[in-house]
């Protein structure tokens, strides 16, 4: 499970053996004996050499930063990459290890946080229904006389006494613990950071989250969007080898706090992925994120726009 424990346990590296060992032993033969992937990085030049950044790209199937990272990689030119994945990828031991050895940010959700401790404490999946039940509880949206609210307490109650009063600030201990993966990733071990905006899997484009724009904004990071196209018909389904194709990465215009981003610029320090915050300068932050999306549709083949 990932929890507070399990991400403070995170140790990152400025250089990920483990990626090298993936790129050289798994990635290099698929793409090159096994099968046949032509990969493309229209707009290389773009990316900038001297400063870490945010790759702020769409999310169409479960490898689709492989290709990009292995060709970046190839290219020598570039620091190495970390990469925002979700929790849930997280469940499967041996899967979680190989992620933690390839120098990944694991970003666990409320809904993981609550599933997880469910399944901890009372021995299985928790089912949709129960968890809408739990949640609608924590956020309020229940009377504590409503039969759905009653049903909530006793399942919250299952998982430990008083879960409803500490979930959320163990949430929001858990964000500070990726708040500060990441700005060791970006100012200590100077990689980059791959997000998906969209934060979870679709072929079309998504509406973005403001998790991305946050940090850029906390951290005042260039964000370099990306548009990814046809990694999805190389990487059909849950299979880590990739089918023969070609995949072309569209790399946009940089977007800086002295350019494009210097409207969203909060001159204020702030903490970073606390609901204050999100509150306070929602608008900043919903703003970066719509310009980074339209930026990522502009990068897309039409099948993947909104």
């Amino acid at each position: 499970m990932v929890d507070l424990t399990y991400l403070n346990n995170i140790k990152l590296s400025a250089v990920p053996h483990f990626q090298k060992f993936i790129g050289h032993l798994v990635l290099t033969p698929n793409y090159r004996l096994f099968a046949d992937v032509d990969i493309r990085i229209d707009g290389v030049e773009r990316i900038p050499r001297k400063e870490n950044v945010i790759f702020a790209m769409n999310h169409t199937d479960r490898f689709n930063y492989w290709p990009l990272q292995y060709q970046l990689w190839k290219l020598k030119e570039y620091p190495y990459t970390t990469v925002w994945v979700k929790g849930k990828y997280y469940r499967n031991t041996v899967l979680a290890k190989m992620l933690d050895w390839c120098n990944l940010i694991p970003v666990p959700s409320k809904k993981y946080l609550i599933e997880e401790f469910f399944e901890k404490k009372v021995g299985r999946r928790m089912q949709y229904e129960e968890y809408r039940a739990v949640k609608d509880l924590i956020d309020g949206k229940l009377e504590g006389t409503n039969a759905l609210a009653r049903k909530g307490k006793e399942l919250a109650g299952q998982i430990q006494e008083n879960f409803i009063e500490f979930i959320t600030p163990y949430y929001e201990n858990v964000m500070n613990r990726v708040a500060e993966l990441s700005k060791i990733a970006i100012f200590e071990k100077k990689l980059n950071i791959i997000i998906f905006p969209e934060g979870t899997r679709s072929t079309k484009l998504g509406e973005g989250r403001t998790g991305l724009a946050q940090l850029a904004i906390n951290t005042e990071t260039t964000v370099v969007p990306v548009g990814c196209n046809n990694t999805d018909t190389i990487y059909p389904g849950s299979s880590p080898f990739a089918k023969s194709g070609q995949v072309i990465y569209r790399v946009g215009e940089p977007l800086t706090f002295d350019g494009v981003l210097k409207n969203c610029r909060v001159k204020e320090t702030f903490k970073l992925f606390s609901e204050e915050s999100r509150l306070q300068y929602r608008e900043k932050f919903e703003e970066a994120t719509r310009i980074i999306m339209e930026r990522i549709n502009g990068l897309v083949d039409e099948r993947y726009r909104v």
